[in-house]
């Protein structure tokens, strides 16, 4: 029976060792074999699995254990326990829990840093044990070449036995001080009857190496008279040095992956200014608790969440949502930890402290995009999990066929033995998918578009129709004037200031556009007296003794108030499905406002966009059918599915999936959330609340539409580079593996070759950096 309180918790952690899609497939395969693991998703380009399972199932140990048998090390989180701590069910489960809790908290800040600097240590390492490499792997290759010369001989000092032994010792420091990570790898993987790519590595410079040893001490085992032509200490050494080389290379591109990660990690400060009982105290951010108060000064960086209580100012979001503009704030207006205050002091009440600040959430969200799969990758799986093992075979019968077929010395045999094995090492197969998804999901964050996974990712790029919410998505969500015409001879400037010292005293939408109208006109709301509300219909006023009445006609029409001045226009409103207010004063029909939620200046342009990516473009709304169809007409869209509730909008979105078209549905993440989660690519507009990222597949941190066309591009762009890597890996080893069996490639360029392959592909994905 299943376990009624089953519930899944996600861990992602560090996993040392890999190199290859097929220490991807390895790992991923050694954890699916332990018990209560529901998922286990490897991402070679940042070396972390993303493990999914059921804490009350799980065993820590055996998972660490799995993957250890494997041939790799799994990283946990540190947990403070005593050492006589029992090791029951229950005990591990609770272990479990704590560690979940603790990862999290470490990938917002402190685990991501730590992270980085084992990395960077891990990076110095490797630095020294190519420098070594290369060091002694250049005067071995200059010396193979030229000491077999007869001018070199009379230069030198040494006899030809002498300097072979000399060429023995510099390539056994080369294989056992700089070589050993690649040997290491491979017995940990052979005891447990494994292989990847460092066997191949191993196997083909082992071969070469033990050969050259073998003729160079012990010349006679092998009948050979002369080592001259038989030693291939310069081989070994070179592939050595080469690989390091790449794997150099590529350590350093897949740096650059991660910039969006760090630039967004970068954002809170260290400190938080704290204010408690009118003192004012610098302490870590980490100490900042909900609901405590803190100041922040012009140009410095909000600590944490938060509320403001006192001051007002313009702040820089751009890192957050891509809009570069400052966003104006006053007194009750929400602010977010890491943007900037440009120009005023402030008080300040945090809402959201540690991971449940907005930069943690998109922290997390862009680190699980990043670790997540994509359907496209695959086939790149399936290929890996048996690659290795059918290139060894493939090498040993390049071996048999050129020793008993092809008639050729053992040492010209064993050379094309290893090239085959050199040529063939999978790194670039499996780091074509992860790196252009890293990439992708991270040049979306910096434009404040957040991608939840690399399946959604996946499938933005085949967006066939997409379905627009009009209020907040294609409208600015707020109503404001968009006409006013005077009426029976009054005065413009006149008939604004009285409605608005009227609408001053109202907290109704339409009330606070008339006013804003009314200030953008340079008007200055008066008092008014005897001030009464009719609540949805309008309000009547004194100001000065001069009766006012502000409402729908019909509000107006039940004042005794003839409107026939204002029918025409009332009727030609309707028509463009604005909303029609009237002013009336003195019992007589003053003027008449227009008001609407009106279209966002960027909606028309990502429309024309949308349809240019032959996408086509769909809008559902509650709203009347007269005020949709104006919109529509407004932005160049035919397909209307107005007056629709709530709850019907999903309903809309399977019709038009049963139409066979890949659907999108953009809204704002809460009132669409059925239709979000309906559609094939859901699309929240404009907010960073838990609801809308977890609803939808891709959240826009500002409510920009053009944003949907850039994430559409973006997700195009990052598939094409996908198919680019995903092509040259494989055409790279089905063209290099036969190459080298039949004898026509040197181990050294093989190795050269295989290194480049892995740099190349992650500089394809970094392309994506620069791309619109």
């Amino acid at each position: 029976m299943e376990h009624k309180n089953r519930i899944i918790q996600t861990l992602t952690l560090p996993v040392e060792g890999m190199t290859c899609a097929s220490c991807v497939a390895r790992v991923e395969k050694a954890l699916k074999t332990t018990g209560g693991i529901e998922s286990a998703i490897v991402n070679l380009a940042t070396e972390k699995v993303t493990v999914s399972f059921d804490a009350s199932k799980a065993d820590m140990d055996e998972m660490s254990k799995a993957v250890e048998n494997a041939g790799y090390k799994l990283i946990l989180p540190s947990l403070d326990q005593r050492s006589n701590e029992p090791t029951n069910q229950r005990t591990n489960e609770t272990r479990l829990r704590l560690m979940v809790r603790r990862a999290h908290h470490q990938n917002d800040f402190g685990g991501q840093a730590a992270y980085e600097r084992r990395k960077e240590s891990d990076f110095k390492k490797l630095k020294g044990e190519f420098i070594l490499s290369a060091v002694l792997t250049i005067p071995i290759m200059v010396i193979s070449m030229i000491g077999m010369t007869d001018w070199f001989m009379a230069w030198s000092p040494f006899t030809m036995n002498e300097i072979n032994l000399l060429l023995l010792v510099a390539t056994t420091i080369v294989m056992v001080v700089s070589g050993k990570r690649f040997f290491s790898i491979a017995w940990k993987l052979g005891r447990h009857g494994s292989a990847d790519m460092n066997t191949l590595v191993a196997v083909g410079t082992g071969s070469a190496y033990l050969y050259s040893a073998i003729i160079v001490l012990f010349p006679r085992w092998l009948s050979v008279a002369d080592a001259s032509g038989h030693i291939y200490f310069d081989t070994a050494a070179a592939i050595i040095t080469l690989i390091l080389m790449g794997r150099l290379l590529e350590s350093k591109a897949k740096r650059k992956t991660t910039d969006a990660i760090k630039k967004l990690m970068n954002l809170q400060p260290k400190m938080a200014r704290i204010l408690k009982n009118g003192i004012e105290s610098d302490v870590p951010v980490d100490d900042v608790r909900k609901d405590d108060i803190f100041i922040v000064r012009p140009g410095e960086k909000m600590p944490v969440d938060g509320v403001i209580l006192k001051g007002a100012t313009s702040v820089d979001e751009s890192m957050l949502t891509g809009e570069s503009m400052p966003v104006e704030k006053i007194p009750g207006n929400a602010v977010v930890g890491g943007t900037i205050n440009m120009d005023g002091s402030l008080e300040v009440r945090a809402t959201a402290v540690g991971k449940e600040t907005v930069i943690a959430q998109i922290i997390r969200l862009v680190e699980e995009a990043q670790g997540s799969k994509a359907p496209i990758q695959t086939l790149a799986d399936k290929v890996a999990s048996v690659f290795v093992p059918a290139v060894i075979v493939i090498a040993v019968v390049t071996l048999a066929l050129w020793l008993l077929i092809g008639g050729i010395p053992f040492s010209s045999a064993l050379i094309n033995f290893v090239a085959v094995l050199i040529i063939a090492c999978p790194c670039a197969l499996g780091l074509a998918t992860p790196t252009a998804i890293m990439v992708g999901t991270g040049r979306g964050a910096t434009q404040g578009i957040l991608i939840r996974n690399a399946e959604s990712l996946e499938r933005a790029h085949g967006i066939q129709t997409i379905i627009l919410d009009k209020t907040g998505t294609l409208t600015e969500g707020k109503p404001s004037v968009t006409d006013f015409i005077p009426l029976n001879g009054h005065e413009r400037l006149a008939v604004l200031r009285h409605a608005a010292s009227v609408e001053n005293r109202s907290e109704h939408p339409l009330a606070r556009a008339i006013v804003d109208y009314a200030v953008r006109e340079g008007i200055v709301p008066g008092d008014v007296e005897s001030f009464k509300a009719v609540s949805g219909l309008g309000v009547r006023a004194a100001m000065n003794g001069t009766e006012i009445v502000v409402g729908s006609p019909s509000y107006t029409k039940d004042q005794a108030i003839d409107i026939g001045a204002a029918e025409k226009e009332i009727v030609r409103f309707a028509s463009e499905g604005k909303t029609a207010v009237l002013v009336a004063i003195n019992g007589t029909a003053a003027g008449v406002f227009g008001i609407s939620d009106t279209v966002k200046s960027t909606s028309r342009e990502a429309v024309e966009k949308l349809k240019r990516l032959g996408i086509s473009v769909v809008i559902l709304t509650g709203d009347s059918a007269a005020t949709a169809r104006s919109v529509a007409a407004s932005l160049g869209i035919d397909r209307v599915i107005a007056e629709v509730m709530p709850r019907e909008k999903a309903a809309h979105v399977r019709r038009l999936q049963a139409e066979g078209a890949i659907v999108a549905m953009a809204g704002d993440g809460i009132n669409d959330a059925p239709a979000l989660a309906q559609a094939d690519v859901g699309i929240a507009m404009g907010t960073g609340t838990d609801v809308a990222m977890e609803t939808a597949d891709i959240t826009l941190m500002n409510g920009d539409l053009l944003n949907v066309v850039h994430a559409i591009s973006l997700s195009k762009n990052t598939i094409r580079t996908i198919k680019q890597n995903l092509f040259w890996a494989f055409v790279y080893n089905v063209v290099g593996i036969p190459v080298a069996a039949l004898g026509l490639l040197n181990p050294m360029y093989a190795a050269a070759a295989m290194a480049l392959s892995s740099v190349s592909v992650v500089s394809n994905s970094l392309r994506l950096r620069t791309k619109s």
